[in-house]
């Protein structure tokens, strides 16, 4: 019960920010219907309480299975078979993550599960690429400049309503499932290579948020949707206690179900691969299985609260905000929100305990954090322009990352590491939960394109700590070689003692 109470505050942390803000724009330039702010505080203890399940689930479940399978895969003498069985884990992962299945949901172009396959294609892919980078120990960086090239190289034949959602993909497949499972997967297999670099230990996450961008640029370029109308979020009416019970109990069985059938594959291959590597004991099983249960139960409390409260509370914002005579405010509200939502991000504060222990606190964790509060925070300003100036994303994404990579040449290779994981990392549940809805809502209230203007809000999120992470790198680098020449520099002193007599 002690863990529970500890990942549940945590989720608190990172929810109450928003709600905070959420009910101060309500009390002030934005009121809302009673019903829907009723709504949006009852799914915001949805899902604090699912976040909080979720978290304890993963650590019990999620990080020491992808730590062990990671360790399993290495020592394979086939590599077909290293190779399959990366692909199979990286797909049944990305098809759990509910940060996805929200996505999916939002984007009018693509059929759900069309989305969800190609991204878990792609990450499963790259997931494979994570694996031989770390056992033929190539550059990291170099792996990234190719990518990110290719990826520019496909947007020139993608259909331009493609664009954004494949960034936002990169974005959101690196979410509450995904993040520690990978992560802990790329220590077990960085455990196990043959240098055990520092740099090892990071870039997984990094390069399956690669995968899903190229997966949907690919589909941009042979799937061509006939019908691509936006459906606004609905506003659930609702006067009485019992109509906000009645709200989230009829939809929490379809939820349900859903993630079920999320969960159901990776279930399916646990099994499967314990059977034949009876890698965990019948101790670690009993705890891998209650792990398993809190994770399903904070899934569907999870997309319960955040689809009937918080996704029609962001939407309504953002229109009401974008409505105004003075809608720039709009910039600062995203800036101030997106500071403090990733400033309580629960998978944050997991990168930047790993970086701490990886580097034995060379690198300090707050460091870290600030950096992306600063970033993330940049990146909503920018975001909340784009959708007030119709100014089209790539005019930011494609000077973004080249700078990174130039970057990269310019830092240590860890901090490129970290850099690239962070920008999964920083895009957390509430980015597509209710900051990807209030921008939808703002660009449907100034008349924009939904699929050009306010998707590409999560890649924002993802790009700016590229920056911000690597440039932090490059000020400790600098300071590090000037307390080193300060060190040279200082005059050798010799110290004589005289013996004593002895008397």
């Amino acid at each position: 019960m002690t863990r529970l109470k500890e990942k549940i505050n945590e989720a608190l942390s990172s929810v109450l920010p928003i709600t905070l803000i959420v009910l101060l724009l309500s009390a002030t330039i934005t009121p809302m219907p009673l019903g829907t702010i009723l709504l949006f505080l009852a799914g915001a203890v949805l899902l604090i309480i699912g976040m909080g399940l979720f978290s304890l689930g993963a650590d019990m479940a999620m990080q020491p299975v992808g730590e062990g399978i990671g360790k399993t895969i290495v020592s394979f003498q086939k590599p077909i078979y290293r190779i399959v069985i990366t692909f199979l884990i990286g797909a049944f992962v990305t098809i759990a993550e509910p940060d996805l299945t929200v996505l999916a949901h939002q984007v009018p172009a693509i059929p759900d599960m069309t989305l969800i396959l190609t991204v878990a294609a792609g990450v499963g892919l790259f997931l494979v690429v994570a694996l031989l980078r770390i056992r033929w120990q190539i550059d990291l960086k170099y792996l990234l400049i190719g990518f990110y090239a290719l990826i520019f190289l496909l947007v020139c034949f993608s259909m331009d309503s493609f664009v954004a959602v494949a960034f936002d993909s990169g974005g959101v497949t690196t979410g509450p499932i995904t993040v520690p499972f990978l992560m802990a997967m790329g220590t077990g297999m960085a455990s196990l290579s043959r240098s055990q670099e520092e740099e090892d230990n990071f870039g997984m996450v990094a390069l399956c948020s690669i995968g899903p961008i190229m997966a949907v640029l690919l589909l941009g370029i042979v799937y061509h949707p006939q019908d691509a109308a936006y459906t606004p979020f609905a506003i659930i009416e609702a006067e009485t206690t019992q109509d906000i019970v009645r709200a989230f109990v009829v939809e929490l069985p379809a939820y349900a179900k859903e993630v079920s059938l999320a969960l159901l594959p990776i279930v399916v291959f646990f099994l499967a691969f314990q059977l034949f590597s009876r890698r965990f004991s019948r101790k670690h099983m009993i705890r891998i299985c209650v792990g398993a249960l809190y994770t399903f139960a904070g899934l569907v409390l999870f997309l319960t609260g955040v689809n009937i409260g918080f996704m029609p509370a962001g939407s309504f914002i953002g229109q009401a905000l974008a409505s105004l005579s003075w809608n720039w405010v709009l910039i600062p509200a995203g800036m101030i929100m997106g500071f403090f939502i990733v400033r309580a991000e629960p998978a944050v504060h997991v990168l930047n305990r790993q970086v701490e222990e990886i580097t034995s606190g060379t690198i300090p964790g707050k460091a870290v954090l600030y950096s992306l509060c600063i970033g993330v925070s940049l990146s909503l300003g920018i975001a909340m322009t784009r959708i007030l100036t119709g100014v089209h994303i790539l005019y930011f994404i494609i000077p973004g990352y080249v700078l990174a990579l130039v970057l990269s040449f310019f830092v240590p290779g860890v901090f490129t590491g970290i850099a690239f994981d962070s920008g999964g990392v920083a895009s957390g549940p509430l980015t597509a939960t209710f900051l990807l809805p209030m921008a939808m809502g703002a660009c449907e209230a100034v008349g924009g394109n939904i699929l050009t203007d306010a998707f590409g809000i999560v890649a924002m999120v993802a790009m700016t700590p590229l920056l911000t992470i690597q440039l932090l790198g490059l000020l400790m680098s600098v300071r590090n070689r000037r307390m080193q020449t300060e060190r040279d520099d200082l005059p050798d002193v010799i110290v004589e003692f005289e013996e004593e007599e002895d008397e």
